[in-house]
């Protein structure tokens, strides 16, 4: 038997949560298509067993399982969804609070001084 992941034991309640209604869904909606156990497991390509755990929200279960499930249900489409960069708020609030620190320099201007200034006449007469 393969060892327990440290990962699985260490996972926030608040993931496992999410986990469980996750499967939980899931289930809800083999049911509802009036799948049983075997053909779903079939189609997912899994064993009844593991299609149960799933079914459960164990975590000890691939992602290739569930992803394979929301598939099924025609809803595979949002798993990029889940880690889209626009979503990342964490990565969001790390780039604005850079940006407030970052210091503001005034570009040096393509044409050379201003208009007007003494440095431009070049003859050094007024």
């Amino acid at each position: 038997m393969p060892k327990r992941s440290q990962a699985i034991d260490a996972m926030p309640s608040a993931v496992l949560a999410h986990l469980r209604a996750l499967g939980e869904n899931l289930s809800i909606a083999r049911k509802r298509r009036r799948e049983p156990l075997a053909s779903w497991a079939q189609r997912i390509g899994v064993s009844e067993p593991t299609l149960m755990r799933m079914e459960k929200g164990d975590p000890s279960v691939s992602m290739g399982v569930y992803a394979t499930a929301l598939w099924l249900m025609g809803r595979a489409q949002v798993l990029p969804e889940c880690a889209s960069p626009e979503f990342d708020l964490g990565a969001l609030e790390d780039s604005v609070r850079a940006a407030k620190t970052r210091s503001v320099r005034k570009r040096p201007s393509l044409y050379g001084p201003a208009a007007g200034s003494e440095a431009d006449t070049g003859s050094g007469e007024p």
